[in-house]
């Protein structure tokens, strides 16, 4: 007996089934304004959140060569999944096993644009994943909803790229709540949701929505063999994850020192979820020991981005330079009536984070086309314990050398032809060597999705 498996098979013969007709009794009794129920509604309201992905790998197969007997040769393989927009400036969430150990991810919006998509962080061990694109026009992004007030038998639907059928929409019923499923040794999932709700491979990583169109889980893995036997993430723990992957200390080593919590309550049955973000503690010496935040603030914005969650206050945080000041606007329990705004300093804790000025690193702009900032280590050992710091790429220029290259925002920089990139004056002496006419290929190496990989690159 098979348990669940991973929404990633290739597709089988498809079974093409004759038309159904309706008796004509059926069609008589339908009247005006029936068809286009609540749930049609709904997927019209909602269908613009989704984005279909499309991935390539490379995998190793046995050749059919005589000569050769057993050797293995490369082959493309091409992968299938969906994904939730979490921001209109294109940050989606999605599974990990979607875009793990791919080459190319490509993501195709609802009005049938695509867009290439880089992986912005990981979480092997939830199954989830936070990718980008740069979408051509902000993306809409639907309410977060909650697994906790989920009843048994209630409607759900799910929107995804079933089989590479874009767009595909299911319906069915919430079958149970907070199943622990187990793949094999090393994959088990905790708490999940299982639904009735037809679901395929390629559904991987897209939302289950209720009935007011809320997200309320991530779809995640089927029973094999079963009928309609599928699990999804509850949506409480994909916004925990997704805050953390999107955070600055993850991505940067930025601390904010606040531990926050994500808090709701639904006033009826029927009525739109409410969410806010409460402070539940504030690390010393940090920046928002620094700024007076205190426990118990209830965060109502960051910048002019509203909060709602702990992925709203993280990616208010996304685009804001190293030392930045952030306004952030608190509502204190002892003074609920007028809120306080703090000031938020982006400044570094405990590891080596230094943003160069556009004048310093005019030449790196120039001939990479490269806005870089300093890490320290400590962003960078968990890949590799040898490593002792990088530079972080805040902007890559469209065009320029190391866009060519293939390098993206969000990767890090760890080495120029065969010295280390700690520091501009690294990167600088590599761009002004003597020598530099004579490396080819001048190498750049990086890290991307928590791997090592490396790259030419040709200075402007």
């Amino acid at each position: 007996m098979h348990l669940a498996t991973l929404l990633r098979r290739p597709a089988r013969a498809v079974l093409v089934l004759g038309a159904l007709a309706l008796p004509a009794t059926a069609a008589a009794q339908e009247k005006a304004g029936q068809r286009r129920d609540e749930w049609v509604a709904l997927v019209d309201r909602v269908k613009g959140s989704v984005v279909n992905i499309h991935s390539e790998r490379m995998t190793s197969a046995t050749a059919d060569d005589a000569f050769r007997p057993g050797t293995m040769q490369p082959q493309r393989v091409n992968g299938m999944g969906t994904g939730i927009v979490l921001d209109p400036r294109g940050y989606i969430v999605t599974n990990y096993h979607v875009v793990d150990d791919v080459q190319s991810l490509r993501c195709r919006l609802v009005d049938g644009t695509s867009c290439p998509a880089r992986v912005i962080a990981m979480d092997k061990e939830s199954d989830l994943a936070v990718i980008k694109i740069d979408p051509p026009r902000p993306l809409p992004v639907s309410p977060l909803g909650t697994a906790t007030d989920l009843m048994l038998a209630e409607r759900v639907i799910a929107i995804g790229n079933a089989y590479g059928y874009e767009g595909t929409v299911t319906l069915g019923n919430v079958s149970a709540l907070k199943r622990d499923v187990t793949l094999n040794k090393e994959v088990s999932y905790k708490s999940l949701i299982q639904t009735q709700t037809p679901i395929n491979p390629g559904n991987s990583g897209g939302p289950l929505f209720n009935k007011l169109g809320e997200v309320v889980g991530v779809n995640v893995a089927i029973r094999a063999g079963a009928q309609n036997i599928a699990f999804a993430i509850p949506v409480d723990t994909m916004i925990g994850k997704a805050a953390e992957m999107l955070s600055l200390k993850r991505r940067l080593g930025v601390r904010h020192g606040l531990v926050l919590a994500d808090l709701h309550d639904r006033p009826g049955e029927d009525a739109a979820l409410r969410r806010w973000v409460r402070v539940a503690r504030v690390e010393p010496g940090t920046p928002g020991f620094d700024a007076g935040f205190k426990p118990g603030d209830v965060v109502e914005q960051v910048g002019d981005l509203a909060t709602a969650t702990t992925i709203d206050f993280e990616r208010g945080l996304i685009d804001r330079a190293v030392n930045a000041v952030v306004p952030v606007r608190v509502r204190r329990g002892d003074a609920p009536g007028e809120p306080t705004e703090l000031k938020l300093t982006l400044a570094a804790t405990g590891t080596t984070v230094t943003a160069f000025s556009p004048v310093t690193g005019d030449a790196v702009q120039r001939k990479l086309g490269l806005r870089i900032v300093a890490v320290g280590p400590d962003v960078v050992t968990r890949i590799d314990k040898a490593l002792r710091g990088g530079l972080y790429l805040d902007e890559v220029a469209p065009g320029s050398s190391a866009a060519r290259a293939g390098l993206a925002k969000g990767d890090i920089l760890i080495g120029l032809h065969q010295w280390e990139s700690l520091s501009l004056d690294n990167v600088l002496y590599v761009l002004n060597h003597k020598d530099l006419a004579s490396f080819h290929p001048l190498k750049a190496y990086y890290l991307r999705d928590g791997k090592l990989r490396d790259t030419v690159v040709t200075p402007d």
